[in-house]
C-alpha cells in the first residue's frame, strides 16, 4: 500500500515511516521540508495521488492558542478535501488522551477541533489518542519549575514511549478504519509527580518535585484522571524503567 505520513520527519513520523517501509509498504514522509504543507495545501494533491492511507502526526510550530487552533483545524480540513479528491480509504490521526476533558489547555482544545474536522471530512478514519510521551517528561519538568522546584498537578500519569506510539499507529493504519477514537498508553500508571521525580533522579537532576493542586499543565488544571485513559486502552510494551535505562545509555 501507499501510505502518506504527514509530519513524516518528526519524532513519531520518522518512526512510522521506517516501520511501514520495513513491512514492505510505500511510505512517503510528507512535511514542509519535502514540499508538502497541509496548512497551505502546497503539494498535497501530488503527495496523495494513489495513496491508500494517510497518517497525520504533524505537530504545530506554535502553541499560542489561536495559532495552534488554526494549524490543526486548517490542516485537518485541507487533508480531508485532498483525501476525498484522491480516493484515500483511511485517515489515521494522532491525538491526545483526555483532550476533550481539559478545556483550559489551548493545545488540547486545538486537538479536539482537529478531531471534529476529521469526523466531518467524510473519509473513514481512526483517531489514536495517546498519553504523553516519555520523551517529553524532561520538558514537562522544565515547564513546571518555579524557583528551582518542580510543581506538578495532582493527578495520575501514564506516559508512553515514542517507539510504542509509532508501532500502535502502524497497527491502526494497516487495520480496518474504526471511524472512532482509540486510546493508547504506557504500561505504568502512577502519580504525575512520582513519575517526573523518577525521571529526574535517573538523569541525576537534583530538583525537588512537589505535588501542587494549583499547578497548571500547559495552562490546564490537572485532575486525578485528566491525562489517563478512562476505559479500555491499547498498552505499549516499553515500561518507564526500560525507557529510562535506554535513554541514559544514549
Amino acid at each position: 500500500m501507499k501510505i502518506v505520513v504527514i509530519g513524516g520527519s518528526g519524532l513519531i513520523g520518522s518512526r512510522v515511516v521506517t516501520l511501514l517501509s520495513e513491512a514492505g509498504h510505500e511510505a512517503l514522509a510528507a512535511s514542509p521540508r519535502t514540499g508538502v504543507n497541509a496548512v497551505t495545501g502546497e503539494g498535497l494533491s501530488n503527495a496523495l495521488m494513489g495513496a491508500d492511507v494517510v497518517v497525520d502526526v504533524a505537530n504545530a510550530p506554535s502553541w499560542e492558542p489561536q495559532a495552534v487552533l488554526d494549524f490543526f483545524r486548517t490542516s485537518a480540513r485541507n487533508l480531508g478535501k485532498a483525501e476525498v479528491a484522491a480516493g484515500v480509504r483511511h485517515h489515521v490521526a494522532l491525538s491526545i488522551v483526555g483532550c476533550d476533558r481539559t478545556s483550559e489547555n489551548a493545545y488540547f482544545v486545538a486537538k479536539v477541533a482537529q478531531e471534529d474536522a476529521i469526523e466531518a471530512a467524510g473519509v473513514p478514519y481512526t483517531i489514536v489518542r495517546a498519553t504523553q510521551f516519555m520523551e517529553f517528561i524532561g520538558g514537562i519538568a522544565d515547564f513546571g519549575t518555579d524557583n528551582g522546584t518542580v510543581r506538578i498537578g495532582d493527578g495520575l500519569f501514564q506516559p508512553i514511549a515514542a517507539d510504542d506510539v509509532a508501532a500502535l499507529l502502524v497497527q491502526a493504519a494497516l487495520a480496518t478504519p474504526l471511524s472512532a477514537t482509540v486510546d493508547i498508553a504506557g504500561p505504568d500508571r502512577a502519580p504525575f509527580a512520582e513519575i517526573v521525580a523518577r525521571y529526574l533522579k535517573s538523569v541525576g537532576d537534583a530538583r525537588q518535585v512537589v505535588t501542587d493542586r494549583d499547578a497548571r499543565y500547559y495552562g490546564g488544571q490537572v485532575e486525578q484522571l485528566s491525562l489517563v485513559p478512562l476505559g479500555d486502552a491499547r498498552i505499549g510494551r516499553v515500561s518507564l524503567d526500560q525507557w529510562l535505562a535506554r535513554a541514559n545509555k544514549g
